[in-house]
């Protein structure tokens, strides 16, 4: 069953090489939404020294998208120990490391993450003596803990008493990352209503901060955070709104370590809702759609580019509300890349009786939406803007409304255009994610902008190291 069984028993035999005391088996995995997997695991003990020298017995799930989605750890305490609850380790001893969050083939191995491990535990210990009294206590919670590892959930029991409908029916979705824009799209979703339950996947190192802490302060219904990424699992919609926030130098490094870190999200993700519509938030957005696309092997229409779907609402609502031109507004969008290279363009054809009403409905209609352009220029794209226009796309997808939105879709084969970018059109929005794109009115001077982004995004991504 694994995708990449070579690599895998690889990876076997170098653990074996450097810690011949850990054992390798199949066992049956019991995700947090109650599915089950047969998947290799490795149990054995690391050396630690913190004073004394000590000997921590852990043990890792081997996924089977492995190498590119990271093991699940989790420490295997004996009777005798009390699991310290840490900066690395939650109370039913799973193991949080950056180097899992950082997980990136073919950089990251399991011989780098258990040296890592080691060097954590090293600067806080995540097991300590029980006394004897504490011993009966003890056999409980690894008794849970086995329960979470090896059969059977809470999450999966409870579906067989209640006899309720089970996560897989639930219109849920997953944002990825704890940053302002995350929260805010987070909070954004939730207000809509669309969701029956919200994931907040928090990827920082270390415990809650900031706006994660307030959200478990401030409780919202239907609201979970978690950094776990089996959390995701059975998400209608995946939202990506993380960026590296590493010390590159140049605008192709910056790009290169978000796609980085997309290395250890999106396989893992992609692993655990394989239906899922991915829609990416993450800047620069047309790049890192494409590099979703490349790293999900989802077929195109089920990932998504928030794109210009914001400054095409926003040139809407200043036509029909501002300058009273409703039926202009119909046809109007913003495509193209985000930013100052986005490009004006219709989907209307309007029938008149001659060459000279043609001529003047055009030059009407290119007044209104220059006049409409100046009222949009300097209008930023704030978290929460963001985040109110991620939520409008998902409840588009989540309730297949077959609204029309400008997001950043593959554009091969429009306007002429060869190479695999994303770039904005107008596309009908369902469960499947992109329906179709909407037609174009033909116009010269954007083809020629449209192939003009696409040629500089084309050659930005043959820099790139996927």
């Amino acid at each position: 069953q694994y995708k990449f069984r070579d690599l895998t028993v690889e990876e076997v035999k170098n653990v074996s090489k450097i810690y011949p005391n850990f054992t390798f088996s199949m066992n049956t995995y019991t995700f947090k939404d109650g599915s089950q997997k047969d998947l290799l695991n490795f149990s054995g003990t690391v050396p630690v020294k913190y004073g004394n020298s000590y000997n921590i017995p852990i043990h890792l799930w081997i996924l089977d998208s492995y190498p590119f989605a990271p093991p699940i750890c989790f420490l295997k305490p004996t009777v005798n120990m009390g699991i310290s609850v840490g900066k690395h380790v939650d109370a039913h001893g799973r193991i949080y490391l950056p180097y899992l969050q950082n997980w990136s083939h073919p950089k990251s191995t399991v011989i780098g993450l258990i040296k890592e491990m080691i060097a954590k535990f090293e600067e806080e210990l995540p097991l300590y003596s029980l006394s004897s009294s504490d011993a009966a206590r003890q056999s409980e919670l690894l008794s849970y803990i086995a329960k979470i590892t090896e059969g059977e959930t809470d999450m999966k029991s409870k579906s067989k008493i209640g006899g309720g409908k089970t996560e897989g029916c639930f219109n849920k979705i997953t944002v990825v990352g704890a940053g302002d824009l995350g929260i805010a799209c987070v909070l954004a979703v939730a207000a809509k209503g669309a969701a029956d339950k919200v994931v907040l996947l928090d990827l920082s190192e270390g415990a809650a901060k900031g706006g994660t802490m307030d959200f478990e302060i401030f409780a919202l219904p239907n609201v979970e955070i978690s950094k776990d990424f089996s959390a995701s699992a059975d998400s209608k919609v995946v939202i990506l709104t993380v960026n590296s926030l590493g010390n590159a130098q140049t605008y192709l490094d910056v790009i290169q370590s978000n796609v980085d870190l997309f290395r250890g999200i999106v396989p893992a993700i992609s692993h655990y809702s394989q239906n899922t519509v991915l829609l990416v938030a993450s800047h620069p957005v047309e790049i890192m759609t494409y590099v979703s696309w490349k790293l999900s092997a989802f077929p195109k229409s089920r990932v998504i580019g928030v794109g210009a779907n914001l400054d095409t609402e926003r040139f809407h609502h200043i036509l029909a509300n501002l300058l009273k031109a409703q039926v202009l507004a119909k046809d109007a969008w913003i495509i193209g890349e985000q930013g100052e290279d986005k490009v004006l363009s219709w989907t209307g054809c309007h029938l008149v009786t001659n060459q000279r009403e043609a001529m003047a409905a055009c030059n009407s209609r290119e007044n209104v939406a220059n006049r409409a352009m100046e009222v949009l220029k300097g209008k930023g794209q704030r978290s929460w803007s963001v985040g109110l226009s991620v939520a409008d796309l998902t409840d588009s997808i989540l309730k297949d409304k077959r609204k029309v939105h400008s997001v950043s879709t593959l554009a091969k084969g429009c306007c002429n255009i060869n190479s695999e970018v994303f770039l904005s059109l107008p596309c009908t929005l369902g469960t499947s994610g992109v329906i179709e794109t909407v037609k174009l009115e033909e116009d010269p001077l954007v083809q020629e902008k449209l192939q003009s982004s696409a040629g500089s995004l084309h050659d930005l991504q043959q820099q790139l190291k996927l």
